[in-house]
């Protein structure tokens, strides 16, 4: 039986890969941070219904000793680092924990695998927002990196820092730049969470309104469970790469809307306000993603469209808000 290894398995991504590692036949093992254990009901939510198939391991990934303690005890055959600061700020309000969280861990993991389980199979999650301000779309693997943000340029280092390990330490790594995806387990920080819970409320007649910056930015919007599938296909490859995983569809943030409120039968024009303190630097060319290379090497493609995945988050939330009542 493999056993793979999970940071931030309490996250979207690390609850469906364990979903699927399970179902794969795996033994699974998970890292979580003290403060989610000691409040399990809000930061287990996603992993709940998993927790007496998975080993959970209470430590901190950018804790040098703490991770290296961690595989030391699990031995893991592959290893799947999740966990970072995913929530791209553009206040720099917060820089060092972003940057101890995506690269310090990244380091900490990687020489904790190399001294102890060099053979272990590792998946590090890259980010579209890499890319950045970019001069071209669809982006693929060959694009200049340009990242605008803390989170972008944490990410690409630790990328740089991954990719160092597979040249010069000959280790199995594979990097994922994967571009948004969603899923009703995405966090309620991010415009699409905020958007299904708040057209779910409004629904319910628990709300009136939703406030919004610009309606008219693009995505590449995918189903998490879809790019979590690649995750496990690149360390699944014959040898160490790097992939994008992206739809190659933009959608604007208005389209959501109009997805989301016409699930429940509404138009969403009398419920938007356009506030302007949320609207984010704007950009000349979208973050759209080409995954030909996914798709050829690894046969992956994505399996859910748009409104599909829209209109699952919104049932999925009206559901939630009807249990707590």
């Amino acid at each position: 039986m493999k056993k793979a290894l999970i940071t931030g398995i309490n996250g979207q991504d690390g609850s469906y890969l364990a979903e699927q590692l399970l179902q794969k036949g795996y033994e699974v093992h998970g890292v979580v941070r003290r403060e989610s254990m000691e409040n399990s009901a809000n930061r287990l939510v996603n992993i709940r219904h998993l927790q007496n198939k998975i080993h959970l391991h209470v430590g901190s990934a950018d804790n040098h000793l703490s991770i290296y303690k961690i595989v030391a005890k699990v031995e893991p055959d592959e290893c799947y680092h999740l966990a970072s600061s995913s929530f791209v700020s553009y206040s720099f309000e917060d820089e060092s924990s972003i940057v101890s969280n995506n690269f310090t861990a990244t380091h900490s993991l990687l020489s904790s695998i190399k001294e102890l389980v060099p053979e272990c199979k590792v998946y590090f999650a890259g980010s579209s927002e890499m890319f950045g301000d970019v001069n071209a779309a669809p982006q693929n693997e060959s694009t200049p990196f340009n990242p605008r943000s803390v989170y972008g340029i944490s990410k690409l280092a630790a990328f740089h820092l991954a990719r160092n390990y597979r040249a010069h330490h000959k280790m199995f790594v594979s990097v994922g730049i994967l571009y948004n995806h969603e899923s009703p387990r995405r966090g309620f920080q991010f415009v699409t969470r905020k958007i299904t819970s708040s057209v779910a409320k409004i629904h319910l007649g628990l709300a009136k309104s939703l406030d919004l910056g610009n309606i008219d930015a693009k995505r590449d919007w995918g189903y998490a469970p879809d790019y979590v599938a690649a995750m496990h296909a690149m360390l699944q490859f014959e040898k160490p790469d790097d992939y994008v995983v992206a739809t190659g569809v933009l959608h604007s943030v208005k389209e959501f809307l109009i997805a989301a409120f016409g699930a429940v039968g509404l138009e969403y024009e009398p419920y938007v306000r356009i506030n302007p303190e949320y609207f984010r630097p704007g950009e000349l060319v979208p973050l759209c993603g080409d995954a030909s290379k996914a798709q050829e090497a690894l046969g992956w493609q994505p399996s859910k469209k748009f409104d599909e995945i829209v209109k699952e988050m919104v049932f999925t939330d009206i559901q939630l808000l009807e249990e707590k009542r």
